[in-house]
């Protein structure tokens, strides 16, 4: 079966309506010359193949071209490193109370004590370390909270302000962090 491509595209008549416009539109392609073009053919594959044929095609697509295209900004950063933070601040929450529960089947000593005596036989470098490590994400990730709460109220919304939130953001959380750990 073919079918005609050289049809142009119907305009409207706003005098015509309904039967006598199609009448009129089907009068007026009868007498152009026309070249057939050949129907489309498929080709039955078995899924494998067809999957295969899939996977060479998006091997060639571009992989996020966004990345390449604009220029990296604070809020990209701070947006990934909020759900990091709250990620892991919350798997490292629900560890620990799942050892803490299950600490006295097996043995272990998780109790207060135990863990500020283990905690103060480290070195100072040790101890630095650790409580930057605890400290960081879970200042920055409650200061960004309270950013994100601030615009939900619809404040500090444009561009300007949303970049001085963002770097305030960073330096009240590395202040804070800095005091929790020196403490």
């Amino acid at each position: 079966m073919t079918s005609l491509s050289c049809l142009p595209p119907l305009h409207h008549a706003p005098s015509l309506h309904g039967d006598d416009y199609l009448l009129l539109s089907e009068r007026a392609h009868a007498n152009l010359p026309c070249s057939p073009r050949p129907a489309a053919t498929t080709t039955s594959m078995t899924p494998a193949a067809g999957d295969e044929i899939l996977a060479a095609q998006r091997r060639h697509r571009p992989v996020a071209p966004h990345l390449s295209i604009y220029r990296p900004q604070i809020t990209w950063y701070m947006s990934m490193f909020h759900r990091i933070t709250g990620a892991t601040l919350s798997v490292g929450v629900y560890a620990f109370g799942a050892a803490y529960l299950i600490a006295p089947m097996l043995g272990w000593h998780l109790e207060s004590a135990t863990l500020a005596a283990s905690f103060a036989s480290l070195p100072i470098f040790a101890k630095i370390s650790l409580k930057t490590l605890a400290a960081y994400p879970f200042t920055y990730h409650c200061w960004n909270g309270i950013r994100h709460l601030v615009w939900d109220t619809g404040a500090a919304m444009t561009n300007k302000q949303v970049i001085v939130t963002g770097w305030t953001t960073i330096g009240l959380a590395t202040v804070s962090a800095l005091a929790l750990v020196f403490m």
